[in-house]
């Protein structure tokens, strides 16, 4: 209810300059209006404390179809901790807000933190977790050998979006899908934002992105390079990237961000099933790409297989 209460009154706050030309406020009107608005906004923070909004201790916002998003949520549901999901339409946080996704708000009493980039909410996790769940959160230790290699493939990630956008920006329709148009999980509103607004966003991605043939050409290789270095990691037949028996944060983060792009049965734990975009789908050169990875890297990504059939499927 505050956060209505807030967007209400921020919504008042713009039209203000408005109300005050239209009906040609004098200073001492418009001072006076403005008083008003503040006294509203305090009496919205009294509120909150007299009446505390109900919400979840743990609220992770998403887009469905998103590979650090899932590489969060799947280290979440490996812990066993109760959370709710917000799923919003893709891009648009970013773009508008300047907010990315995964974003996680914690609820302790009456403040609310957030925690954004995956690297720092996988952080809070193991600080937050480890001493209430024991060995069970041991795989999110952060070692200094994790940490680097968390690194690297976090620009994998990265370069698989450069990758995914330079094929689909192209294809309007299927990007729209990723980004969750057709999920009826994301606020209808935004679902017709995506549509409308599609020919500007995309042209932010290709700008934020600087997406054209020669990057294209430098993020293959990189995401070559980094499935290549797995599948000689893996090829000794150790059960983690790191080596040892027993899967860590990392492996996890190998496979959600493969995942998307391999089309991996069990993705997102079944909550994109209408944001992601099958193998079949894809335009023929992308699908080709794909196969051939496949192909080429054929133990890296069977350990992707693997992990989504072990745990996700």
């Amino acid at each position: 209810m505050t956060r209505k209460r807030q967007l209400i009154h921020s919504v008042f706050l713009v039209l203000l300059p408005i109300v005050v030309a239209w009906f040609g406020m004098s200073v001492p009107a418009a001072v006076t209006l403005v008083l008003l608005l503040l006294l509203w906004r305090w009496l919205i923070v009294l509120s909150g404390i007299i009446v505390p909004e109900k919400t979840p201790q743990l609220e992770l916002e998403t887009i469905a179809a998103s590979h650090f998003v899932e590489k969060v949520r799947w280290c979440m549901d490996r812990l066993e901790i109760e959370y709710s999901e917000t799923i919003c339409g893709g891009t648009l946080g970013a773009f508008f807000l300047g907010r990315s996704v995964p974003q996680l708000k914690i609820r302790t009493g009456l403040v609310r933190t957030k925690i954004g980039n995956s690297p720092e909410i996988l952080r809070f996790l193991w600080g937050n977790y480890y001493a209430s769940h024991g060995a069970r959160a041991a795989f999110l230790e952060p070692k200094p050998e994790r940490l680097e290699l968390e690194r690297k493939l976090d620009r994998y990630g990265r370069n698989v979006q450069v990758w995914l956008y330079y094929h689909l920006l192209h294809e309007r329709e299927l990007t729209l899908q990723l980004w969750g148009a057709n999920n009826p999980l994301v606020p209808g509103w935004q679902r017709q934002a995506l549509r409308v607004l599609f020919p500007l966003l995309a042209a932010l991605i290709r700008y934020a992105f600087a997406i054209d043939d020669e990057r294209f050409a430098k993020t293959v290789l990189h995401i070559e390079d980094m499935l290549g270095e797995v599948d000689t990691q893996l090829a000794d037949g150790r059960l983690s990237i790191l080596g040892g028996r027993t899967i860590n944060y990392t492996d996890l983060a190998f496979a959600a961000l493969s995942g998307l792009w391999m089309d991996a049965e069990g993705y997102a734990g079944g909550k994109a099933e209408t944001s992601r975009i099958t193998r079949q789908q894809l335009p023929a050169e992308m699908r080709a790409e794909v196969e051939r990875w496949i192909e080429d890297f054929p133990i890296a990504t069977t350990f992707v297989t693997r992990l989504y059939a072990d745990e996700r499927s």
